[in-house]
């Protein structure tokens, strides 16, 4: 198979991501993508038993399809996965499927194992190109593909699947499933760490062979979760500064004298974002990514306070449910309340569907969006359908949480490492009649001016009335008091995602909850707490 050398590469690149630049620009193109992408969608799940059970037709009408086509969560499709898992053909999707991706996601649940078919591997490939060739465009040159791209992605060794009888069959992380399926000119000029390093679960020992493998390498780009990414460039100035007779080194930049680009995805940025800047060095460009399990969703491709391009054009086909009309006790009857894209607005939350080449047809993800703009479409990411902090009616979502956390950190330079929030709810025992909020918050040893729970609960308190109506009425009107903050000792967060089985790959720490299983387990490892009421 021929493998273009990187001139070419980054040649190709840069041609190929202006030509993507002026096509977006075309007025309509998202619309037109997706209209084509639900056509081939109908035809292809029409020949499985899902679309045969639930009057799926090639030529199914848009109206027919959004009031005879269910609204469905994981648990609705698992027993058609299930029947795939088992070996059984055209289910979900035509043919046979190998490959199952496993997400617990950020709620409590069942193990998801969500199908990985060949159209979706080639949807994740597409998606992932174009994010870059995005970053391409937005910069004005293609130096990102002279180099190597480093992903600090999930184990390549995958578990085979018992009950697949005569068609073998395998499960793990998303981001393993697709590093073993990388095109080979990809393989061979820009992935890192390599086909070994790759299959280790063991993290702390991953984040060593990595800094071993990488210290002399020429890594341009950088792709993870912010918290490991931060470990991993300890680990690198560490190393680097054994090889090189102790020479202190303060950032990555150092290191690797071409890096030039952070992707960073699947958790808000913000808490970390000063810390990262700092890390990675001078003149490094951070480039937000929108995946998720069941498809990448959007990629920044400008400024990212306008928020990320939906990927339209790349196998999926979205809807979108007004979160007012939300009620997932109710998806049954919520079917006509999706909209597509070309019936969103600005400034209002939906959840979000997705129908994929996976066969997931009418998949309500749990995911919240809301559109900064709709020509062209590009939207931000603003919590999970249950990770609402709604105890006491006063509808705070995940964003908001964060933007308010990341305004005070920031204005303070107080450096986040995690945090969650929970309700407080009405005790009698102890004379509390109202309830109110209890944030868990772990900061960074050694941030100078180090604040006190009092002085984070009054300044967490006035930027979550600044940001939410709601909250602030409930606040003003006496229905909420005012909240606790618990700044926990290092490390309780870190034994908390081991304990749950939370702890390295693209797992991600729920932020809220509407009741208190996360915040009543975190007292289990928290020996110390500043609190204030």
């Amino acid at each position: 198979m021929f493998t273009p050398p990187k001139s070419l590469l980054s040649l190709g690149a840069k041609w190929i991501g202006n030509h993507r630049a002026r096509q977006l620009r075309a007025q309509g193109w998202a619309l037109k993508a997706q209209a084509e992408i639900a056509t081939r969608l109908r035809k292809q799940i029409a020949t499985t038993a899902y679309g045969r059970a639930h009057g799926i037709e090639p030529r199914l009408s848009p109206t027919a399809w959004s009031m005879r086509v269910p609204l469905r969560t994981y648990e609705g499709f698992a027993p058609y996965v299930d029947r795939m898992k088992a070996g059984e053909a055209d289910v979900l999707w035509p043919g046979r499927c190998a490959y199952y991706a496993v997400s617990s996601g950020t709620t409590a649940g069942r193990t998801k194992y969500l199908p990985v078919t060949p159209a979706m591997l080639e949807h994740f490939r597409q998606a992932g190109l174009d994010s870059l060739l995005y970053y391409s465009a937005r910069t004005g040159h293609a130096n990102v593909f002279g180099g190597k791209h480093l992903f600090l992605g999930g184990a390549t060794t995958l578990s085979p699947l018992s009950e697949s009888k005569n068609h073998p069959a395998f499960a793990g992380d998303l981001s393993g499933i697709t590093a073993l399926n990388l095109p080979a000119w990809v393989e061979k000029h820009l992935y890192e760490p390599g086909a070994e390093i790759a299959q280790l679960a063991d993290w702390p020992a991953k984040i060593d062979a990595i800094a071993r493998r990488c210290a002399g390498r020429d890594i341009r780009m950088l792709a993870g979760i912010p918290s490991w990414v931060l470990i991993l460039a300890a680990a690198m100035m560490e190393e680097a500064s054994r090889i090189n007779g102790g020479r202190k080194y303060s950032s990555l930049r150092e290191i690797w004298p071409h890096f030039e680009c952070l992707v960073h995805g699947g958790v808000p940025i913000g808490p970390f974002k000063k810390e990262l800047e700092a890390v990675c060095g001078p003149g490094v460009n951070f480039h937000e990514v929108y995946p998720a399990s069941e498809g990448f969703i959007a990629a920044q491709d400008t400024d990212a306070s306008a928020g990320l391009r939906l990927i339209a054009n790349a196998g999926i086909f979205y809807e979108f449910i007004p979160l007012n009309d939300f009620d997932e006790d109710r998806l049954d009857h919520l079917g006509a309340k999706a909209v597509p894209l070309e019936g969103v607005k600005t400034g209002v939350d939906y959840a979000l569907v997705m129908s994929t080449p996976a066969g997931l047809t009418r998949y309500v993800i749990g995911d919240v969006v809301r559109f900064l703009s709709t020509a062209p479409a590009r939207l931000v990411y603003a919590g999970r359908t249950k990770l609402q902090l709604s105890a006491f009616g006063e509808h705070v979502i995940e964003k908001e949480l964060t933007d308010a956390l990341t305004a005070v950190t920031t204005r303070h330079q107080w450096q986040v490492v995690n945090f969650h929030v929970a309700p407080i709810f009405i005790d009698s025992l102890i004379g509390q009649k109202r309830g109110s909020h209890e944030w868990w918050l772990e900061l960074r040893p050694g941030t100078e001016k180090t604040p006190t729970g009092p002085v984070l609960a009054e300044l967490l308190d006035e930027e979550l009335q600044r940001l939410n109506d709601d909250y602030e009425a409930k606040r003003k009107g006496g229905g909420l008091l005012s909240p606790t903050v618990r700044l926990v000792m290092p490390g309780v967060f870190e034994q908390w995602q081991r304990s749950a089985g939370r702890w390295g790959g693209q797992n991600k720490m729920p932020r809220c909850r509407s009741d208190r299983q996360i915040a009543d387990q975190l007292a289990k490892f928290a020996p110390f707490q500043d609190t204030h009421h």
